[in-house]
Parts: structure tokens; C-alpha cells; sequence
């Protein structure tokens, strides 16, 4: 080690800086070796962090325990600096490692460059996040990361202004913890990067956000993604002054490692203790190997611009200040890369072995078990290339185990013997243990699954009060935001009035404005919001207007909520509670039942969908007890309609997945739900005048779905289905059909095809008869159930028109 004096005062001791520098080393290695493992074959894809070290490194030394992270796939060095992830763990995820102790982020089930923490213990339940450097779990959608993000930093909020959040000490310390965001300069054009920052702006909440820019993204330059061809200028409005709030905007050079400590220290030293939002530009970054393995830079990058990448490389440019400053020589320097590059191939190695292991046990045990089953059978010559196939696979993946086996049974299919039995137990007990590792865990398996909690019925007196459907509802909510600090209810409108159907009013004024919260018109980060809130321990009810507006958040519900726990193998989850109210109004953009893209896009959340406030009520109240994340619809033409309320309103918590039979009969099965019930309801009576008795079927959750096959059941006493959707034609329908005859093998039962009755193929027009024409009507389900039936008996249900 050189003992010349530096020229300038440093910012962090000589050991330090050059830990970061054989971290900086270690970390781009890793990256170029993991280029190579693709190439290879031993990797399906690779997208990686280089170029990005030393700016990583600065972010990470004012990271601290408590903090988190929301950030994009090129975060390895950021990671592996604040202790979070090794390389050895890096090449486990670039090979999908399904051991969870191999890989913690995943499991295996993300691609490279996703990071996460694990916050949850084995059982899903809640570790201690102040003692720990925490980052939730990351997706590839370019600015997905920014919703949670905004939700991540707005609980720190939440934690220092609400005082009774203060015991929560395991969760935050009076709100101290700052949310770190990072994305690619490219990505700041999609919209959630302009919602997030501008939702973030309004809240004052501590969170810095790094805007690594390159450039390019991929291969379309700077001038075509962002206005001034930079995002600082372009969001020089939002800069804080002395009399209007705002962000704090820096500009620092990706390459120049002590202005990137001090431009780190000032911006979260600032949101720490302040709240105020930052945004730091990261310009002069490099991306030596270009955007993944799936191109090449110089396809698209001139020779100036390579030749420029290659003399700012940020860790080219660190070890020349170290050598100006003679901090270390420049053979000192050769023994630290070579030291670092050692170690990273070390953990490659040992990554790689690690991984192989499990699928060469279970390559041998399946040669030898398809080897045995061949000795004695007539197909031996066939079984013994199957067998030999499989040896000589150069990277054997679980796939081709299975694939083996299977053909070799299927050549066995006629032969019976004690070897071809032993060989189809080994594969069935294979493919249990298979689908642990790779279709587990999509919604909660911890004992506060909302399908473990204890259930209440509705009990009513003489004196039950007979109210509007609202207020069933305000005195539900009334009661949650009293009885646990930890639940708080936003969304537009929210707040002062109570929601534009009443359900929170005047609880604003009973509770605060941080429990009772309106929200600007920005349903994707009200979703944010909530997840961010849901991951540090509170409990959010986050509401979005009308059901067609979800198709703004859906992305983020989807790609983000849905695959939370089945994406981090069960180590994170966000029990986020989000409110909305659809079905039967009128016109194009307030009637919406868009049931199938909600169904299709969101397995991994619970969909409920009570016919009234009471209903609603109760799976509210089993949905605050438990760790899922649902979405709940209420009726929106039901808040007025009257309803008793229940005496044990406070504590009556309904089953998910149970339906109830609203009507018994013996000739069909109805199904339905929501708003449909009513006009169902009055359908069946209307068929018992002309002699159809008619049972109808309230699913009244579509995910999770008739949990204990009641419908079922019915079909076996009517021996005939019929289901009422407000959804287009395959919409909610084909979903309830799949499950009632296929999952729950109702075919059986059937002497008649099964009916759909649907919304038309086309939003619902305005006004009433918009409406009827529009959605299933009384007269209508009439008609098809009654031409069923004369179909069956033509004499005693005769044509009518």
C-alpha cells in the first residue's frame, strides 16, 4: 500500500475507498462472466448492472437500516454493497436456483438483476424491518417500480405525523426511513414515473430517486425519450423554493466518486430530515456491454460514442483519481482487480455447482429408475435411448427429467411390472415437489390468511335498524379506523366528503386527514400508495372511484401486488385492501363490469363482490384481519337501497369463497353476483308464476371460488345450469363455468347445456334504457330460462312469442 499523501482531503478513509473499489471491480466482473454464462447456454437471459458501480456504491454508504429500496434491474452493485446480496447469489438467480437458501430473492422465479429482501419468516409473518437494509421486490415493467415506491416513502409519513403509530417500532423510528428509487433515463417517460413524482411532490414524503442516464434506452437516444433531452431540466419545476414545497433536483457525473458522495450525503440528509423529495440525475453513465444479451451496442452507438463510453467508464475514471490522488499504486490497483475478478469466478463456480447438484441427483436416480423399468421389457431398445438422451444432456434442466420419464411410461403403458410402479411413483412424487418450487405460494399461506379467519355470521333482532346501504358501511369503516391505528383509508374524494357514495362520511373530521385522506385523480399511485404503506406494516384501504377507472392501476395491480408473494417465494407480501364500486349505472365509462381482464390479470389478489354494504361489510372486516391483498366491488347503485343492519355489525366477518343460496328451488341453478342479484332474484319470481322453480346462487367472491362446492351440490337436485354475468360474452361467465363443470366435475350432473346470460358485447349506452338494453334484464332472463324449459317440455311450457 502507498504511504504518499493525497492531494485533497478525502471523503471516506483510504481503506474504504479502495473496499469500494474491489467492490466496483467484483461487480462489473460478475457482470461480464454472467454475458458469458448466457452465451453459453447455462443461462437463459442476462441484463446487468455495469457501468453503474461506482454511483451504486455512493447511493449504498447512506442507505440505512430501515431504508428502502424500489428500484429497477441494474442494481446488483447497490445490492451487494449494502449487504443485501453476494455474488454467489447473483449467479444463482442468473442460473433461477430454486432453493430459497441459494437464491433469496426468488426462488429462482425472477430473472437476474430482481432484488428483494425477504421481510417475512417461513410461517409469513412479519420480521423486524428497522433493524435491516430492506428492498422490495423488483419487476421488469420499465417504471413499475415508481407506484411502490411513492406508497414506501409516504408510511414514513405516516409513521412520524400519526402519534399513535409509535409503538410500531418494528416497522419504522418516528418515520426516519428515507425510499430510495432508481430507474434508466429512458423509463422516465412512462407516465408512472410523471405520476410518482409529481404525487410525491404534493405529499412531501423522504424519498430519493436516482436517474441513471446513459443516453440511450436501448437503442433510440436522449432527444426522442425526454423534453430539453434531459429529465433535471425538464422537471425544473418541480424544484423546491422559499415559498412553495417541491423537490430538491441535483446533477452529478456518474464517473466523479467524491461529487457522488457528497450530492448522496446532501440529498438524503435532506429527506431524512426534512421530508422533501429528491431527485438526483445521475448523467455520464456508461453500459459497457450494452442493454442485455439479447443485442449489442455497436449495432446503434457510433465509434465516437464507444470511444467516449470507454474513457469515462466510471471505474476506469476512480482508478485514475486514486492513482492522481496516490492513494494506491497502480500495481497495488492490478492485485485488487485481480483479487476481485478471482473472487467473483469463485462464486460462479460455486453458484453453478450448487444449482447442478439437485438436477444431477435427480438426472441419476432417474436413469437409473428408467434403466431398471427397460431391463425386462420388450421396448428395451427404445428405453434405453430415452435413458442415454438424458445422460448425455449437457445442462439437464427439471424439464427433461420429466419429459424422460413420461415417454418411458408411455412405452410401458401396456406392460405391468414392480419397476415401471417404482419409476411412476418417483415421477408423481417428483412433479409434487416440482410444482412447490415453481406454482406455490401465489396468495398467503400464513395462519392470517384471509381464508383462516374466523367467521361471524350476521345476527339481527327485532330492533335491527333498517338504514341505507351506506351506512351499513360508514358504521363498518367508523369502526375499523377507531379500534387500530394502523388502518387509514385515501382515494379521490375520499376525504372532506366522505366518497361520492357517503361511505366515509364525516370520519375525516372524527379521525384526521392522515386516517381519512383524499387523494389527487391518480389511480395508479393511489395503488402505489397502498402498496408501499401495506409492505411497512400498516394496514391501507385504498380506494379507486369506479371500477372502469382501474384499468389505470391495472398494470401496477397486476404486475406488481398479484405476484408479490408468488414472486419472492413467499418472502414479501402488501395486504392492501382496495375499494371500488361498478356493475349497473349508466353510460360507456360509469357501468363498466370488466369481470374477465379482472379475473385473468389478477390471480394472487382475492376479487370479491358483495350484492350490498352488509355483505361488503363483512369481508371487509375479514379482510383487516388477515395478510391478503383483495379487491372489493361494491354494488354502485346499492349505497340507498335500505338494508338492516346487523346488531353485531363490528364483528361479523363473512367467509371468502362461500356463496349463498338467496332462493331454493328444484328445476335450475341460477348463478350470479353483485348488482345481478336483484334483477335475478326478480326474475325467479316471475318463473315460479309460470311454474319454473328456480334456485339462485350468489357466488359473492369469484376469486377465491365456491370453496365448498355449493353449486355443485344444486346441480345434482336441478340437473341444470344457468349463469347471469353483467361482463361480455367469456367474460366472468366462462371463468364460473370452467370452475362449476370442469374443477368441480358439475358436467355430471347436466341434463341440459349450460346457459350464459351476458352483457352485451359493447360498453353500456346512457339512460335507462341504455342500461336495459345493454345488461341482462328481467325479461330476458326470463325468456332463456323459460326456452330451456321448453325445450325439455314443449306441451307444458308452449312457445310465447
Amino acid at each position: 500500500m502507498s504511504e504518499a499523501k493525497n492531494k485533497t482531503k478525502l471523503p471516506v478513509s483510504i481503506e474504504e475507498i479502495l473496499q469500494d473499489y474491489q467492490l466496483a471491480i467484483e461487480s462489473r466482473e460478475a457482470s461480464l462472466i454472467g454475458r458469458k454464462e448466457v452465451f453459453m447456454g447455462k443461462a437463459k437471459f442476462g441484463i446487468f448492472g455495469d457501468g453503474k458501480e461506482v454511483p451504486q456504491i455512493a447511493m449504498a454508504k447512506f442507505f440505512k437500516n430501515g431504508d428502502w429500496r424500489s428500484g429497477y434491474y441494474r442494481d446488483q452493485t447497490f445490492m451487494m454493497a449494502i449487504g443485501q446480496l453476494n455474488t454467489q447469489q447473483f449467479f444463482a438467480q442468473l442460473y433461477a436456483h430454486t432453493d430459497v437458501n441459494a437464491e433469496p430473492a426468488s426462488a429462482g422465479r425472477m430473472m437476474n438483476g430482481h432484488f428483494a429482501t425477504r421481510y417475512l419468516n417461513e410461517k409469513g409473518e412479519w420480521l423486524t424491518q428497522t433493524d435491516k437494509k430492506n428492498s422490495s421486490a423488483d419487476i421488469s415493467p420499465t417504471a413499475g417500480q415508481m407506484p411502490r415506491l411513492l406508497g414506501l416513502a409516504y408510511a414514513s409519513k405516516l409513521y412520524r405525523e400519526n402519534k399513535d403509530l409509535s409503538e410500531l417500532e418494528d416497522f419504522s423510528i418516528n418515520g426516519n426511513e428515507v425510499a430510495f428509487g432508481t430507474i434508466g433515463n429512458a423509463s422516465t417517460s412512462e407516465g408512472h414515473f410523471w405520476e410518482t413524482m409529481n404525487a410525491a411532490g404534493v405529499l412531501q414524503v423522504p424519498m430519493v430517486m436516482s436517474v441513471w442516464d446513459d443516453g440511450y434506452g436501448i437503442s433510440v437516444p436522449q432527444k426522442y425519450h425526454t423534453i430539453k433531452e434531459s429529465i433535471s431540466d425538464a422537471l425544473s419545476g418541480f424544484q423546491k423554493t422559499k415559498d412553495k414545497s417541491g423537490f430538491e433536483i441535483l446533477k452529478v457525473k456518474a464517473w466523479d466518486y467524491v461529487a457522488l458522495l457528497e450530492t448522496y450525503k446532501k440529498a438524503i440528509d435532506i429527506s431524512r430530515k426534512t421530508h422533501t423529495p429528491c431527485l438526483i440525475h445521475v448523467i455520464e453513465v456508461t453500459q459497457p456491454q450494452g442493454h442485455s444479451t439479447s443485442g449489442s451496442h455497436e449495432r446503434y452507438k457510433t465509434k465516437e460514442r464507444l470511444d467516449w463510453e470507454k474513457n469515462h467508464d466510471c471505474i476506469l475514471k476512480m482508478r485514475e483519481w486514486i492513482v492522481s490522488e496516490k492513494i494506491a499504486t497502480t500495481e497495488e490497483l492490478n492485485e485488487i482487480e485481480k483479487e476481485a475478478k478471482q473472487i467473483a469466478k469463485q462464486a460462479k463456480d460455486r453458484a453453478w455447482k450448487s444449482y447442478t447438484l439437485d438436477i444431477k441427483k435427480d438426472v441419476e436416480e432417474a436413469i437409473n429408475l428408467i434403466d431398471k423399468a427397460g431391463i425386462s421389457s420388450s421396448k428395451k431398445p427404445e428405453i434405453e435411448k430415452i435413458s442415454e438422451g438424458l445422460r448425455k444432456e449437457l445442462n439437464p434442466e427439471k424439464s427433461h427429467i420429466i419429459r424422460s420419464a413420461k415417454k418411458c411410461l408411455r412405452l410401458l403403458n401396456q406392460e405391468k411390472s414392480t419397476e415401471k410402479q417404482t419409476l411412476a411413483n418417483w415421477l408423481n412424487d417428483k412433479i409434487e415437489v416440482y410444482a412447490e418450487q415453481f406454482n406455490s405460494k401465489l396468495y398467503s399461506e400464513s395462519s392470517e390468511s384471509a381464508l383462516n379467519v374466523e367467521t361471524n355470521s350476521a345476527e339481527y333482532s327485532d330492533n335491527s335498524e333498517l338504514v341505507d346501504g351506506r351506512e351499513v358501511l360508514n358504521a363498518c369503516f367508523d369502526n375499523l379506523l377507531k379500534n387500530d391505528p394502523r388502518i387509514f383509508a385515501f382515494g379521490e374524494d375520499v376525504g372532506k366528503i366522505g366518497d361520492v357514495n357517503q361511505g366515509f362520511a364525516g370520519l375525516q373530521e372524527k379521525y384526521g386527514d392522515l386516517k381519512v385522506t383524499d387523494t389527487g385523480i391518480r389511480e395508479t399511485t393511489i395503488i402505489g400508495q397502498g402498496i408501499g404503506a401495506a409492505i411497512r406494516g400498516l394496514k391501507p384501504i385504498a380506494e379507486i372511484q369506479y371500477l372502469d377507472y382501474l384499468l389505470y392501476a391495472l398494470q401496477t395491480l397486476s404486475d406488481d401486488l398479484a405476484t408479490l408473494q408468488y414472486r419472492t417465494y413467499g418472502g414479501q407480501k402488501a395486504p392492501l385492501i382496495i375499494r371500488t364500486r361498478g356493475h349497473r349505472l349508466e353510460g360507456v365509462w360509469h357501468s363498466g363490469s370488466p369481470m374477465g381482464m379482472i379475473l385473468h390479470s389478477l390471480r394472487g389478489m382475492f376479487v370479491l363482490t358483495p350484492r350490498n354494504m352488509t355483505q361488503a361489510a363483512g369481508f371487509y372486516n375479514t379482510l383487516i384481519a388477515s395478510d391478503d391483498p383483495a379487491l372489493v366491488i361494491e354494488s354502485l347503485n346499492g349505497y340507498r337501497l335500505k338494508e338492516r343492519i346487523p346488531e353485531n355489525l363490528n364483528d361479523f366477518k363473512l367467509a371468502l369463497g362461500e356463496p349463498e343460496i338467496l332462493r331454493t328451488g328444484k328445476d335450475v341453478t341460477i348463478v350470479t353476483y353483485g348488482s345481478t342479484c336483484r334483477v335475478v332474484m326478480e326474475a325467479a319470481n316471475q318463473l315460479e308464476e309460470v311454474g319454473i322453480d328456480a334456485e339462485v346462487i350468489d357466488a359473492q367472491s369469484l376469486i377465491p371460488f365456491d370453496r365448498p362446492q355449493m353449486i355443485v351440490k344444486s346441480l345434482n337436485k336441478t340437473n341444470r345450469l344457468v349463469v347471469i354475468d353483467e361482463d361480455v360474452e367469456g367474460g366472468a361467465s366462462a371463468f364460473i363455468l370452467q370452475q362449476i363443470l370442469e374443477r368441480d366435475n358439475g358436467y355430471f350432473h347436466l341434463d341440459s347445456k349450460p346457459l350464459t346470460i351476458t352483457g352485451k358485447n359493447h360498453r353500456a349506452a346512457y339512460g335507462s334504457d341504455g342500461d336495459y338494453f345493454s345488461k341482462p334484464n328481467v325479461e330476458e332472463i326470463f325468456d332463456e330460462i323459460y326456452s330451456m324449459h321448453s325445450e325439455i317440455d314443449p306441451e307444458r311450457f308452449p312457445s310465447i312469442y
